[in-house]
Formats: structure tokens, sequence, C-alpha cells
């Protein structure tokens, strides 16, 4: 889908003219350097953190022995039976890390008295496909057994994201469904990245600012290597390739008309409500990839924004998933 200037909002415009002047063909090497540079710079997110939020950083054992880093994020002054909510980064599944975050933290944080749990998941170009996923249901089973030690209802966990955080949201929530280890109130994977076949009306050759086809199938090869391109992929890697989606939690999201993910969103959207899930899903016209996060002060950003937090308020008075079996209290 060809995206013109003309067809971008008007406050969404030049950002997105500026990104579409300045970007690059995203060949692998490419990809890495992009990584290395958000590195440098994302632990600048660390600024005048403490003064709003309590944040806490713990490691948790993986399977190998290795440890996963993960950052807590709640009010400086906890009240007990928070929602915990598992928070997983974007960046195509190849870079980002939990710190670029703050700002959406910061709004949850005060807003709702959640608590955030956000792990530092192992991204593709460390290792493909499972790790990422492995980390997410690793930190996942430890919000599980450390929720009332974190001031957290046990029975309100719930998992959002954006972009590969969103995808990962998606995955996480079938994952949960299909082991039933653990179960999740509700989750918002905001224009989530699920489908790595690329092949809907919006994801096929698009132009559009940030996110565009060649970027997209680039990340995509990066986080499944062998498995790219076969049949042989995973719903947990590619949700939408999931048929069954009946037993999910309710369900936000939100998508921009002009981005890459548009379709494969509105038919994930339209499976949930198939299988009986209760969901709340808006089309915001005129935006591209990430426009809520990049142009924050822009009306339709304001609006989507203020559209997460009112669903989030209300997920929080009304859904709630007892976990299954007895919970073990970690001291």
């Amino acid at each position: 889908m060809k995206i013109s200037d003309a067809m971008i909002d008007r406050q969404l415009r030049r950002t997105g003219m500026l990104i579409r002047r300045f970007s690059a063909p995203p060949t692998e090497r490419r990809l890495r350097r992009l990584t290395r540079l958000v590195d440098t710079v994302v632990p600048l997110a660390r600024i005048g953190v403490s003064r709003t939020m309590r944040v806490r950083e713990v490691g948790i054992d993986r399977a190998d022995g290795t440890r996963l880093r993960v950052l807590i994020y709640s009010p400086r002054t906890l009240a007990a039976n928070a929602t915990g909510v598992l928070w997983l980064h974007g960046g195509g599944y190849f870079l980002g890390r939990p710190e670029q975050d703050v700002a959406v933290y910061r709004q949850m944080v005060r807003n709702t008295g959640c608590v955030i749990i956000a792990p530092d998941y192992r991204r593709s170009v460390e290792e493909p496909y499972p790790a990422a996923l492995d980390d997410g249901y690793t930190a996942l089973i430890w919000l599980r057994d450390n929720a009332i030690r974190l001031g957290i209802n046990p029975d309100q966990l719930a998992i959002a994201g954006e972009s590969a955080g969103g995808g990962l949201t998606a995955a996480l929530t079938l994952l949960a469904r299909d082991r039933a280890e653990v179960n999740i109130a509700f989750q918002m994977p905001i224009y989530p990245m699920i489908d790595d076949r690329v092949c809907t009306e919006s994801a096929r050759d698009s132009d559009a600012p940030l996110l565009d086809t060649a970027t997209l199938i680039g990340a995509w090869q990066l986080y499944l290597r062998d498995l790219h391109g076969t049949q042989g992929v995973p719903i947990y890697a590619a949700p939408a390739r999931a048929t069954d989606l009946r037993g999910l939690p309710p369900t936000f999201t939100y998508v921009g008309d002009l981005e890459p993910f548009r379709d494969e969103t509105i038919a994930y959207v339209d499976g949930l409500r198939a299988c009986g899930v209760p969901v709340d899903f808006e089309i915001y016209p005129g935006c591209w990839h990430g426009f809520d996060r990049l142009v924050p002060r822009a009306r339709v950003s304001r609006q989507a924004m203020s559209s997460r937090e009112r669903w989030l308020r209300h997920a929080i008075a009304t859904y709630f998933a007892a976990q299954p079996g007895e919970r073990q209290e970690l001291a």
C-alpha cells in the first residue's frame, strides 16, 4: 500500500516526511547498527524516574542458568491489590530495551496505581525465536509467583506492549492459555506485529514512515531465521497464524490506517470477536506506525492515549482471572 504525504494526518505529516527522507534500506547490517545506537541512547531514560516512580531491578533465573534482567516500576506509595502488568517493549523484535517506555510506565502508574514488570528480553540480533517468548513467559511465571510480595492482586495479571511488544503480548496470551499455568485478566497488544507472511493489502509494497514493507520483512527474517518463509512458523511466533482464539482474555488495541499492521490487526480482532472475546478496537485515520509515541502532542495521539487509559481503567475495574491451583508466595 503506497502512502502519499497528503494521506497523512496534518499534525503527523512533517515528522513522517522527515523519517522518510532519512530512511535507508534495511539491510541486516544497518538493523544491527541501529540496535547498538538505541542501546547507547536508551539508558538516558533513567534520568528523573526515581522522583515519580519506584524502580527496582531484579534478575530471574532462566532454564539454562543465565539471568533475565527485569525492571519493576511501581507507585512511590504502593497500595495492596494493585494490577500487575507485564510490559513488553517494541522494536521489531531486534532492538529496544524496557527503559525506552518510561513515559508510558509513568502515565500508567500515576493514573491507575498498577505495578509494571518489564523484562529485558533477548532480541533477535542476539537470539532468534523463541528466546524473546521464553523470556516473556519466564517473567510472567515469576510475576504470578511473586504477585502478593509485590503488592499485586494475583487474580489481576495483564500483558501489554506495542508493536513487537504487542506481538509478544498476543503470543504470550496464547501460550498462557495453552499451558494453563497462569491466567491472564486482560491484554493490550497495541498495533501488534503478528503476521510474518507480510501478505495483507496494508503490508504489501508499503512505503509508510518508520515501518515499511522492506523493514518489516527484514525484522521477521532476523526473528525467525530458518523458519522464515516456511509453513512451519508456530502461532507463538506469529499469532496471526492462530485459528482458534477461544479462551483469550478481554482485549484492547488500536492501529493507524496507514501502517503495515492495519489489516493483520483487523483480522486478529475479528477472530477474537468471532470467538466471543470482548474487544475494544480503534483505527486512527492518517496515522503511521508509532504515531502516538513519536508525535505525542498531535491531537490524534492524545486521543489514542486517552482511549488507552480509559479502557485500562475499565479493565482494572472489570476483569479478573483467578490463578489455577495453589499459588506459591516467595519471601
